[in-house]
């Protein structure tokens, strides 16, 4: 795009088609074909054949333009009033004009057919991309039970599509930029306006505005150049795949980010405690999820101080194991050339290794070697003595915690502070591994995303959005947006629902007020007569 003159211009024919065909000609896919718009006016179509809906091209544009249609036959077109007869006559719906030769080229690139017409200063753009997609299906990294089946795709537009059927809003608002100096992809910042803060927003695309990089390939380039600290590895900004969750966080008023080629969307601003939430949460009864909320919460905690517990308590006090249980454990290392500390970085090094091979190899590999790797040397390491039982115990136990909590990258966040705490808890003991989780608590707290705190609502407190971090409240209970996020409209819940909500409901199938065959005698009503083919019945 650098080779563009200014001197070359739309009116000027035969030099701009020469002038693109210079830029855009060595590509085999590149299409120009001249025709006679009605057989009068000299015009050339444009455009990357394997970008193109070829279809509706000839159809829906090129034959209706080669025909004079039938109530302008008996008039006379003219040359300026040749743009709004051709928004008259062809079959499609998305034309615009353009006379900058930059943006006509970009359209190209991106897909477009252009028109140019002899001796007119403007060319006609016509949306008619198609790329090959795949069907919207359930994401395969976060599947719930109860819930919609749904997820995002390659494609912009049809994500985009997926948010408006859920938010048919005139407050829904899509800002679109460019990003990208070769690739210039397509980013789409999504948010509802009255709930969203307006600063919040301005400082999104302050963020996106400034990246200047060539190419953007995943929605995960973006998270890495946005994000507020890039010397943690605890993420700042969410990412998912599902529709239902995107529009959950936007009203509670946070920024939904899309790229055009990713499936993935980034929400903003984002605190810890989303990491072990699930949409599923929030379908089922409160009492329910909040069980299985706490039961993730604890798996959370297995998965990063279990082995470094063990590790301390083996190597500098094991006056703290019940005598019984000691003698087993005793029993079990007696043969293990290594001391905890080593036996347990070996087995967890192990188990990161096997769980990459596991998700490289193909599918119809992969679980095969998980469990000759789980069964087979697990078993094979603890009877050549390689490692003791309990150990093998242990580190089973922390790799499920891991499975249990939901995002990925924060359970490889969690994955990857076990280390240094093991490495501290074979060295000082306890007083290590409560060093470390002292470590990691104060970094926690230091963490902001777009200004807001890390470990919000706890820090700062705030009792309003606590009753959605341990365990999950009732709906009704939750009728005010989080205050973290300044939010100018925080009513979730309207007074007149929480109103009816307090009052008892009214049992219309209540057998003490319709009657049933005992009771309606009783209260003067007569039963229906069940012999009668024309009373009711139910089977």
């Amino acid at each position: 795009m650098e080779d563009l003159k200014e001197d070359v211009q739309i009116g000027h024919f035969e030099e701009a088609i020469q002038f693109i065909t210079r830029l855009l000609g060595d590509n085999s896919d590149y299409n120009t074909r001249r025709f006679h718009i009605f057989g009068r006016f000299e015009a050339v179509v444009m455009n990357f054949s394997s970008l193109i809906d070829k279809t509706s091209l000839n159809s829906d544009i090129l034959k209706p333009l080669m025909h004079l249609p039938p109530h302008l036959e008996a008039e006379d077109v003219e040359l300026d009033q040749l743009h709004e007869v051709i928004q008259d006559t062809v079959y499609h719906g998305q034309i615009m004009k353009e006379d900058k030769l930059e943006k006509i080229v970009e359209a190209i690139l991106e897909g477009q057919s252009v028109i140019i017409i002899k001796n007119l200063d403007a060319a006609l753009l016509f949306q008619n991309r198609r790329v090959e997609k795949r069907a919207i299906d359930q994401p395969a990294t976060e599947q719930v039970i109860r819930g919609p089946r749904e997820g995002f795709i390659e494609q912009l537009e049809i994500n985009i599509g997926l948010l408006r059927y859920r938010l048919q809003t005139t407050d829904l608002c899509v800002k679109d930029m460019k990003l990208g100096r070769v690739t210039k992809s397509k980013v789409a910042v999504c948010y509802i306006k009255g709930i969203v803060n307006p600063a919040l927003v301005e400082e999104v695309q302050n963020r996106l505005s400034s990246i200047d990089i060539d190419g953007i390939m995943d929605a995960g380039y973006l998270e890495q150049l946005i994000e507020d600290n890039h010397f943690t590895p605890f993420p700042q900004v969410q990412n998912t795949e599902r529709p239902d969750k995107v529009v959950a966080n936007l009203l509670e008023g946070r920024v939904a980010i899309f790229v055009d080629g990713s499936p993935f969307a980034l929400i903003v601003p984002t605190v810890f405690n989303q990491f072990y939430q699930v949409t599923e949460d929030y379908s089922e009864r409160f009492l329910l999820v909040s069980f299985i909320r706490l039961a993730r919460l604890v798996a959370l905690i297995f998965s990063l101080i279990t082995p470094s517990f063990y590790v301390a308590v083996i190597s500098f006090n094991p006056e703290l194991i019940p005598t019984k249980f000691a003698v087993a454990v005793a029993g079990g290392r007696a043969g293990v050339p290594f001391p905890a500390v080593i036996e347990v970085l070996v087995m967890e090094i192990s188990m990161e290794v096997l769980r990459e091979a596991t998700v490289r190899l193909p599918q119809q590999v992969g679980g095969a070697l998980s469990i000759v790797g789980v069964l087979v040397i697990g078993q094979a390491a603890v009877s050549a003595g390689f490692v003791s039982p309990i150990t093998v115990v242990v580190i089973a136990l922390t790799t499920i915690g891991s499975f249990a909590t939901p995002a990925y990258n924060a359970a490889l966040a969690l994955r990857l502070l076990r280390f240094p705490l093991i490495l501290l808890g074979g060295m000082f003991g306890l007083y290590g591994v409560m060093v470390g989780l002292i470590v990691i608590a104060n970094h926690l707290l230091s963490l902001k995303s777009f200004g807001v705190p890390y470990i919000s609502p706890l820090v700062p407190g705030n009792f309003q959005a606590m009753k959605d971090t341990v365990i999950r409240s009732p709906l009704w209970w939750m009728k005010k947006r989080p205050s973290m996020f300044h939010t100018p409209n925080r009513q979730r819940i309207g007074e007149e629902t929480l109103s009816k909500m307090n009052q008892p409901h009214v049992n219309t199938l209540d057998p003490l007020k319709v009657g049933n065959e005992k009771g309606d005698i009783k209260h003067g009503v007569s039963a229906p007569n069940h012999d009668d083919p024309g009373s009711s019945r139910t089977h």
